[in-house]
C-alpha cells in the first residue's frame, strides 16, 4: 500500500494539471479554466451516502458557483458511465471527471491509506483545492464533512 501523503500541496502552490474523461463522453481539462477559479472536489464512489449529498449540494449551489465565475469539477476512480447514470439518477449538474487510473488524485496527494472496522485500506481522501485564476491553490479543505461544505467553499469562492 502506497499512500501519497508525501505529495502534500500547500496554499500558493500551482495546481496540478489534469486531462480526464468526464461524464457525456467529453475531456476535461484544468488548462480550459484558466483565468477563472475552479473548485476541484474529490470524493470516493458514486452513489453513496456522503458522496451523493455532497454532488447534491455543489449541483444546488452551481448558479451561486457560476455568478462567481467559478466552475465545479468532481472526481473519482469511477468510470465515465457511473458518472452519466449518477448525474440522471439525482439530476447533478456539476462536472463529474472519471480518474480510473488515479493520476489526478494521486497528484492532488488524496490517494491514501484509510480504516474501517479496524482494516486498512487504500482510497481517496474527501477534499476540495479551489484553484485561484492565477492557477493556483486558494484554498484546501482535507478530510471533509460533508454537510454545509459547499456552502463554506462558495463563500471562499466569493472572496477571490
Amino acid at each position: 500500500m502506497t499512500a501519497t501523503k508525501e505529495i502534500e500541496l500547500k496554499i500558493g502552490d500551482e495546481a496540478p494539471q489534469f486531462s480526464l474523461p468526464k461524464d457525456g463522453g467529453d475531456v476535461i481539462r484544468l488548462a480550459d479554466f484558466t483565468g477563472r477559479p475552479v473548485v476541484v472536489y474529490f470524493y470516493p464512489k458514486d452513489d453513496t451516502a456522503g458522496c451523493t449529498s455532497e454532488a447534491i449540494d455543489f449541483s444546488r449551489l452551481k448558479p451561486e458557483f457560476d455568478k462567481a465565475g467559478a466552475a465545479v469539477i468532481g472526481i473519482s476512480p469511477d468510470s465515465a458511465r457511473k458518472h452519466d447514470k449518477f448525474k440522471a439518477k439525482h439530476e447533478l449538474s456539476i462536472a463529474l471527471a472519471a480518474d480510473e487510473e488515479r493520476k489526478a488524485i494521486e497528484a492532488y496527494g488524496v490517494w491514501v491509506e484509510k480504516q474501517m472496522y479496524g482494516r486498512s485500506y487504500m482510497g481517496v481522501e474527501r477534499a476540495t483545492f479551489l484553484v485561484g485564476r492565477d492557477g493556483r491553490i486558494a484554498a484546501i479543505w482535507r478530510k471533509v464533512r460533508v454537510k454545509g461544505h459547499a456552502e463554506v467553499v462558495l463563500e471562499a469562492v466569493r472572496s477571490l
